[in-house]
């Protein structure tokens, strides 16, 4: 394999204090890399992704972790014009809070200081080399983090868009990866939205049988309710001129059930009207299932959430 050349790679690092940029910068500039654009707050970091990506992003956590997480996850989410580019976050101590919200935040990876130059090269070439596929789900895009390969799951793998890989590794010109980026990232912005509508509709169907199994006093009743007809309103919303128009109708079948859920009318006739519009919304994403296998999909779905619940409780 050909040695992977950094020297036309974008950098961006965000650290709020000026040594570490500094160190930041002279580790990256040792591995080959050449262009390299610093910045000293989490504003002026959120400013530079909005302006250009850049194919590498180095971010500390330290003293604005959530914050930090937050960002990460709102460009997974869309949030940039590539919302696939090589982000890994470095921190002092690794506590298992900020473990977690690296995780969920969508970045790529999680590096300790002080780290050695050779530490970080590694880390660089693995997510040139062999970048974990990425998952979507409902409030997820980032790299599959499944401990066991062998567990099933319905959520399907796909190949981010790699620009670091396309320079480091193929040695593509500026000019090219720049074609081959905007055909690939329009292709990742298909199934992106298709499966986040997928995704969506299948939360639907989970909130209603949650709210099935609640008191209309409780508050999980009320905040899942009005999630539900949350995400109704959004799965509509994205339809439209689409292929998948025809779900719009029952999404407004579904608004209209919750609206009367919380306003206290008959709640058997609410919840029979919201559970057709929900069983048809799924259909429109997910068509050629059985309405039996559909429901015991919904409920084994159901059930692992209670089982989770229970456990983190118990913990």
């Amino acid at each position: 394999m050909s040695r992977l050349s950094y020297d036309n790679a974008e950098t961006l690092v965000y650290d709020p204090v000026s040594a570490n940029r500094t160190q930041t910068r002279a580790a990256l500039y040792t591995l080959g890399f050449r262009r390299i654009e610093s910045v000293a707050s989490l504003d002026a970091f959120a400013s530079a992704l909005q302006k250009r990506s850049p194919d590498l992003a180095l971010c500390e956590a330290q003293g604005a972790e959530a914050e930090l997480c937050d960002l990460i996850q709102k460009v997974r989410l869309g949030g940039s014009y590539n919302p696939f580019i090589v982000i890994i976050v470095t921190a002092w101590e690794k506590s298992n809070t900020l473990a977690g919200r690296v995780i969920n935040s969508g970045a790529d990876d999680l590096l300790l200081r002080p780290y050695s130059v050779s530490a970080l090269g590694q880390r660089i070439k693995t997510h040139t080399e062999k970048r974990k596929g990425f998952v979507i789900t409902t409030d997820y895009v980032g790299p599959d983090r499944r401990r066991d390969e062998n567990r099933p799951s319905e959520v399907e793998l796909f190949s981010p868009p790699n620009s670091l890989q396309m320079k480091a590794q193929d040695g593509m010109a500026d000019e090219d990866v720049a074609s081959r980026m905007e055909a690939e990232l329009r292709r990742a912005r298909e199934i992106f939205s298709a499966e986040k509508l997928r995704r969506d509709a299948f939360q639907i169907c989970i909130l209603w049988r949650l709210l099935q199994s609640y008191l209309p006093s409780s508050p999980k009743y009320e905040a899942d309710a009005k999630r539900l007809g949350e995400l109704a309103e959004s799965v509509a919303e994205r339809c439209a001129g689409t292929g998948y128009a025809s779900a719009i109708d029952w999404c407004e079948h579904a608004k209209s059930a919750i609206e009367g859920l919380l306003a206290g009318v008959d709640r058997n006739a609410a919840m029979h009207l919201l559970g057709h519009a929900v069983i048809h919304i799924d259909q429109v994403f997910a068509p050629g299932i059985e309405e039996g296998e559909r429901l015991r999909r919904i409920d084994a779905t159901v059930e692992s959430i209670y089982v989770r619940t229970a456990t983190e409780l118990a913990s």
